[in-house]
């Protein structure tokens, strides 16, 4: 075996497992990591709370747009959701719930962005330097940052002289008061759909700038009565029935999604649903997509179109051509003057992007920026060929456009799970998926998303520029689980150290390791 040595100095910690990230999916994964009796791990997180997305985003009107039953793990059920799709803030509680409950803050090391990730061939393990200057030594390591955690910012001319308020919505600027203001809104995507209604009666004018328009369809308001929440309380068979119900519900909505004609039949009453809402036919125009249902992340909201029969809201579809001191001017040449801007456009979503300053390297070295350079790809989003013992949550085709990530985040758990049991029972010290497995499943991957609404023609943030969709997987969720139930030997390339004998300041280090 040849290879090389990344290791230089001495390792601050050597552990199992290292996880990077504390959203939902980094407590899933260490959830499952103890349940299997695996202690030796450490969750670096580059803020200072858990959460991810949920602690991130604060803005007014912030909700989940999956029901709350569902979007929570199915082992850690909670009886008291307030509503049908919780909000931000209970969504957080119920984090904060599990880590404290699982006994996981022990394991967290807050403010430590990971720097750099290299395998050592050598030795068998992935050595992980943080911005902290810490150096981590693990047989595994799990990328569970989620794809949704960097804002995008756009680049308009002028924005940087803008004198007023900036702030993007997942950033919220909680203590400035908009109240009385001129308020400039630029996306109209999942975030700013939620805030705008929340903001508009404060406002003394919003002016929403809209690139495209999105399919909006109403959202299940209701709240469970305290006679349910008890119910759900008493009887844990009643809860698994009504999650149960949910996700089998929610799998019914990939049929428009992988039919386009059904989805065009759909758009109609989505169409009738927004000629309903808003009064004047101009607007309505405005906001109507020119797109197939489903095309674009189909988004829920009661408040949103009824907002543009205000006074002081006004839709504006021209592009921005340049922001000044204290205003902002359009195509068509109109000047509005504001007083604060919010930035709702969204997150970066290609880690072809977000990670470019990132250091990952692989067997011989290999790069993944440069592996990834025509699109980030993997074995059902998990494991990437020549990047040994590394694993994703919601990684490259697992995100979904129907149901809830958190059982694809629990699927992915029990698979990382079964690649580290089959380790154990091989002797082996790492495993690699097979270039021609992982080749085979993205050929697949790329047929079937031909025939979905998503390669219908529309510009969304599932494909990257060329039209590759590197986001979404394209088949049930219920497929997904079938198919990831338990690692297959055939798929990966088992693999054993060379002696290290002759390597004194790595063998104490393995032998630490892998007690």
């Amino acid at each position: 075996m040849t290879g090389q040595s990344y290791l230089s100095g001495t390792a601050s910690e050597v552990v199992d497992v290292v996880i990077v990230g504390a959203g939902f999916g980094g407590l899933c994964m260490a959830i499952k990591l103890k349940a299997a009796g695996i202690n030796c791990f450490v969750i670096l997180e580059k803020e200072n709370e858990v959460g991810g997305t949920w602690r991130d985003n604060s803005y007014p009107g912030c909700a989940c747009d999956v029901q709350s039953h569902l979007y929570s793990f199915s082992f850690a059920s909670k009886a008291d959701w307030s509503q049908r799709f919780a909000g931000w803030k209970e969504i957080q509680e119920y984090i904060l719930e599990c880590t404290q409950k699982y006994g996981l803050r022990r394991h967290i090391r807050f403010h430590q962005e990971v720097t750099s990730a290299n395998f050592d061939e050598l030795a068998g393990h992935w050595i992980i330097r943080t911005s902290a200057e810490d150096t981590l030594l693990a047989r595994h390591w799990v990328l569970a940052s989620g794809p949704l955690h960097v804002p995008r910012y756009p680049k308009i001319k002028g924005l940087e002289r803008f004198k007023g308020k900036v702030f993007h919505s997942a950033r919220w600027q909680h203590e400035y008061d908009l109240t009385g203001k001129n308020v400039a809104s630029i996306g109209t995507g999942g975030s700013a759909i939620q805030y705008i209604p929340e903001i508009a009666p404060a406002v003394k004018q919003l002016y929403v700038f809209q690139r495209s328009a999105a399919w909006v369809i109403p959202r299940d308001g209701r709240r469970y009565s305290a006679v349910r929440k008890r119910m759900f309380a008493r009887f844990a068979w009643l809860r698994k029935a009504h999650r149960a119900w949910l996700f089998w519900a929610n799998e019914a909505r990939i049929l428009p999604l992988f039919n386009p004609l059904i989805a065009q039949g759909l758009q109609k009453l989505a169409a009738l649903y927004l000629r309903f809402q808003v009064k004047d036919r101009a607007t309505a125009r405005k906001l109507t997509p020119a797109y197939t249902m489903g095309c674009k992340r189909v988004l829920l909201s009661n408040k949103y179109y009824p907002t543009f029969n205000r006074g002081n809201v006004d839709l504006i579809t021209d592009s921005i051509t340049e922001v000044r001191e204290h205003s902002i001017v359009t195509q068509d040449g109109m000047e509005r003057h504001a007083d604060c801007i919010i930035l709702g456009t969204g997150f970066i979503a290609d880690p072809r992007v977000y990670m470019k300053d990132f250091e990952l390297t692989g067997l011989g070295g290999s790069s993944l920026k440069e592996d990834w350079k025509d699109g980030a790809e993997a074995y059902y989003g998990i494991t990437v060929n020549g990047y040994p013992n590394m694993y994703q949550l919601v990684g490259p085709n697992t995100s979904l456009g129907h149901n809830s990530i958190i059982f694809m985040i629990e699927c992915q758990a029990n698979y990382i799970l079964s690649c580290m049991e089959l380790l154990e029972q091989t002797d082996a010290d790492y495993l690699d998926v097979k270039s021609e497995v992982q080749e085979a499943f993205n050929e697949k991957l790329r047929e079937k998303l031909k025939r979905t609404v998503w390669n219908s023609g529309c510009r969304n943030w599932y494909r990257q520029p060329g039209g590759k969709n590197f986001m979404i997987w394209p088949a049930s969720t219920a497929r997904y689980w079938l198919e990831t139930r338990k690692v297959d030997p055939a798929d990966y390339q088992l693999s054993r150290c060379r002696s290290l004998e002759s390597q004194p300041e790595l063998s104490g280090t393995v032998q630490r390791e892998v007690q």
